[in-house]
């Protein structure tokens, strides 16, 4: 589907002065790993037509990559592009567009709300992001095009990796389960999955260019190969990601527990740079429920799973998803939640109150709760996985951990002079530099031991005999990234990443307690 609507607040075209400077951009993303994800190849597309990153607030181009799970995204959106409207009139040349899961269900109304948007365009048609602007200004007029399925799979498209040591690779599109509380199907399409030798071609660029992580992504990643016809496809794709020299770490998100097999365990057990971490989303500990749902799979099964990957792998880090509040959950429904969770004993649990989705089956569902009963299971919820959280976290008390510094440091760095990054089972880490070691870069590995432990954090403050630096090719890539934006920066400074503006992240995550 393809439509152009005339826009009565488009602005005239800028000059084509070729003398003129370079237009600037800047991506907002709301939502999930796959809609950042997203957003590098829209950044990508952008500087490969020519644009380049804002270096401020102010830009030229504005785009959202929305997510439409949660009732929230709407009121995001809208009151985003509320902010902007007179920012637009003040600047008659800047453009805005409006891409993702919410601009694929949406459709015309985005435009009806909001007639100074420039561009529309959906989840199946990322690449034609700089053509929808060009036609937009020299049409003055906003365009409109969803397609219905996948275009060209978005791995083939430019890139802007958001960060030089760590980046997200995509295996699949799409998702063939029929949840009822998900939109993600209806706006994604059915599974899509990339040939095992182009993913790990992409992870070689990736660790050509001075990556050590990477994350597989997929909606469903553990379901990977069933349209070719492998359904141990996954298993074999994580040992073949530990044949790459010089990747040390890989994760996934997120798998499926109906589909998580042993064989998926064995790989993550026997491939060392395979991180102990999983994150599988319960979303209710309720067997009603999830039939409700229609998860496929019960709450035995669930802690059977986890079972399996705690005897073959003692120290994984288990994460979830939980809804709180489904149509129908009653007290007896909500008790078997906490039962799971006391017994899961996650490392950290996103947890959501249920948000009704027009066009999903659970919004038509007869008893939806009210918000005050929502409202008060959640508190409870939450203050369970906090204490659990925090139980575990004070396990590690004490623990050597290699911990892989980040560019972004806690809220309270500047009193603390703490630097933060991820431990291998990806718990958040603050640490100090003993005076007169040397300091880390982004992408360069420290082993601590940890000192202190809170809920959604640990610390370590370790003597200069306690502090081991391992400088990496990860960081050697952070400064060149640096010396291209900004200027070289000071010899160890582990500084925010300046001058890589393109892309803005507005992820749900849970709070984090800086120390």
């Amino acid at each position: 589907m393809s439509l152009t609507i005339p826009s009565p607040a488009s602005g005239t075209a800028p000059s084509a002065d070729p003398a003129a400077p370079p237009r600037t951009y800047q991506v907002r993303t709301f939502g999930c790993q796959m809609n950042v994800h997203d957003s590098e190849r829209m950044a990508g597309m952008l500087e490969d037509a020519g644009y380049v990153p804002a270096a401020g607030d102010h830009a030229d181009v504005v785009v959202f990559n929305t997510c439409a799970v949660r009732e929230n995204a709407d009121n995001k959106l809208y009151g985003n592009l509320g902010m902007l409207a007179p920012v637009k009139a003040a600047n008659p040349g800047m453009q805005i567009a409006v891409g993702g899961c919410l601009a694929q269900k949406d459709r015309e109304t985005i435009l009806k709300k909001a007639p100074w948007v420039d561009a529309v365009f959906g989840t199946h048609n990322v690449g034609a992001l700089p053509a929808l602007l060009d036609r937009a200004r020299h049409n003055n007029e906003a365009q409109l095009e969803i397609l219905e399925s996948l275009d060209v799979f978005p791995s083939t498209l430019p890139t802007k990796r958001d960060s030089v040591y760590s980046g997200w690779v995509s295996i699949s599109v799409g998702c063939n389960n029929t949840c009822t509380f998900c939109i993600v199907p209806a706006l994604r399409g059915k599974e899509k999955d990339r040939r095992p030798g182009d993913i790990l071609a992409e992870i070689q660029a990736l660790v050509d260019d001075g990556a050590i992580e990477v994350t597989l992504l997929g909606q469903n990643v553990n379901s990977y190969g069933v349209e070719f016809g492998d359904r141990q496809a996954f298993s074999k794709l994580l040992r073949a990601c530990g044949e790459i020299d010089g990747l040390e770490r890989v994760r996934f998100t997120s798998p499926h527990p109906a589909a998580f097999t042993d064989d998926v365990i064995e790989a993550m057990a026997e491939t060392p740079n395979v991180m102990p971490q999983l994150h599988m989303p319960l979303q209710s500990g309720s067997d009603k429920v999830l039939r409700d749902m229609k998860r496929s799979y019960r709450s035995t099964k669930f802690l059977g799973i986890l079972d399996k990957v705690r005897e073959r792998i003692p120290h994984a880090a288990i994460s979830t998803d939980i809804i709180v509040g489904f149509p129908g959950e009653t007290d007896e429904d909500f008790q078997a939640t906490l039962d799971v969770v006391e017994k899961s004993r996650f490392a950290t649990a996103f947890t959501f109150q249920y948000s009704k989705r027009p066009g999903t089956p659970a919004a038509d569902l007869p008893d939806q709760l009210p918000k005050a009963v929502v409202q008060e299971r959640f508190e409870r919820l939450t203050a369970l996985q906090d204490r659990i959280a925090a139980e575990e976290n004070a396990k590690q008390m004490g623990r050597r951990v290699e911990v892989m510094v980040t560019a972004q440091s806690g809220r309270k760095a500047g009193e603390t002079h703490r630097l933060s990054g991820r431990s291998q089972d990806q718990r958040l880490v603050h640490f100090s530099v003993p005076a007169g070691a040397p300091a880390p870069r982004p992408g360069d590995l420290v082993t601590v031991t940890i000192t202190e432990a809170a809920a959604f954090h640990l610390v370590a403050d370790p003597t200069a005999e306690g502090y081991s630096l391992r400088r990496s090719r990860a960081g050697d890539a952070w400064d060149r990234s640096q010396a291209d934006s900004c200027g070289a920066p000071a010899p160890g400074a582990a500084k925010s990443a300046a001058g890589r503006t393109g892309v803005s992240l507005g992820m749900p995550s849970l709070p984090v307690r800086s120390a």
